[in-house]
């Protein structure tokens, strides 16, 4: 037992000593790519997502109507590979609530998650819905009002096809597609390419397998499925069906300067039970690069940084910080990465999306 405890300790420092000496990746910043007509400005950047022909989607809390509470805040726009503003995407549809991520399947076909809804819209390259996920409230219903986020204990008693606040969605090589059911429900659920749902797996907890807030996902090469597991602190790696592989963790040191970029400090991770929600190392936001090589980037919200994994866990390298000037980052939402070292990402407090050129090349 005491060589097995040895060997844990020279596990663990070696990784965090592995963190420590990851470089800081040299990078450019445009927060001008997009241009917008005069009379359109972004809200709250939710997603950002990126076709097979450089086209990008931006999923915008902007264009609200209704009350000053409880509000709807949906708009999905498309942009050329230059900035130029294309358009409008599914206006005033009816799944279009609280906007949380945009995706593009390998069809280029563009997936809009909508947590105030409970709805995943699927549209195809040309702007038509083909395909929807979940179902929300009826508006003449007695029962529809919000749900209590901070319930407890958290609901089990799921139902096929329905879903709580969803966050993300990723597909596999055999075009299964997997849901981040996150807010309320803390699982992942699975339909096929027909749409025909599969299985679910996870539920509210800390414990292994377990979730709190599911708040981004991301699949590889291999069908391995990547669960950013915000509340915990962690990225939980599945394999198809569920079962759990691996976790993926940040320990990088915290800069004598960090600071969040709205709110009170966060307490110290030591001894710490609550959500880890705004911690640092918590992932907001991930997605996996394309190509034979794959690497893994995820962002926190404190101290504000994003994070290059290989997939095996191992840090590579990190860049930036909590702010509101350009290469400064107002809780990173969603990722695109569309290549190695070309990312956007949306931001929520700062109201943009900025396009990312990383130069490892230049580390010292």
């Amino acid at each position: 037992m005491r060589k097995l405890l040895i060997g844990f300790m020279l596990v663990a420092s070696s990784s965090v000593l592995a963190q420590t000496n990851a470089p800081e990746i040299p990078f450019d910043s445009d927060v001008n790519f997009f241009k917008l007509p005069v009379d359109l400005h972004f809200g709250e950047m939710a997603g950002v997502a990126v076709d097979s022909k450089k086209n990008v989607f931006v999923f915008s809390r902007g264009n609200v109507t209704g009350a000053a509470y409880k509000a709807q805040a949906s708009q999905l726009l498309k942009f050329s590979p230059t900035g130029d503003y294309l358009g409008e995407i599914g206006k005033n549809n009816y799944a279009w609530s609280y906007a949380h991520v945009v995706r593009v399947d390998r069809y280029d076909n563009i997936w809009a998650v909508d947590k105030g809804s409970d709805m995943i819209v699927k549209f195809n390259p040309q702007g038509r819905i083909t395909m929807v996920f979940g179902r929300k409230m009826e508006a003449s219903d007695k029962s529809s009002e919000p749900y209590d986020r901070e319930h407890d204990p958290k609901p089990t008693n799921f139902e096929n096809g329905r879903f709580r606040m969803p966050t993300d969605v990723a597909w596999d090589a055999d075009d299964n597609a997997y849901f981040s059911d996150g807010y309320w429900n803390s699982r992942i659920g699975k339909v096929d390419k027909n749409g025909d749902w599969v299985t679910s797996w996870g539920s509210f907890g800390r414990g292994p397998g377990q979730l709190d807030t599911p708040h981004s996902i991301a699949t590889d090469n291999q069908g391995q499925v990547y669960v950013a597991d915000r509340g915990n602190r962690r990225i939980q790696v599945f394999d198809g069906m569920g079962k759990l592989l691996r976790e993926i963790k940040e320990d990088l040191p915290l800069p004598a300067d960090a600071k969040p970029a709205i709110g009170n400090q966060p307490p110290n991770l030591a001894g710490y039970q609550g959500s880890m929600t705004n911690m640092p190392g918590a992932p907001w936001a991930i997605c996996i690069t394309p190509g034979k090589t794959q690497y893994l980037y995820m962002a926190d919200a404190f101290p504000g940084r994003v994070y290059k994994f290989a997939l095996d866990g191992t840090l590579l390298g990190w860049f930036g910080k909590a702010g509101k000037q350009p290469k400064q980052f107002g809780w990173i939402h969603e990722i695109a990465c569309p290549s190695e070292n070309e990312l956007f990402v949306a931001e929520v407090l700062n109201w943009r999306v900025q396009k990312l050129t990383l130069h490892p090349e230049w580390a010292k």
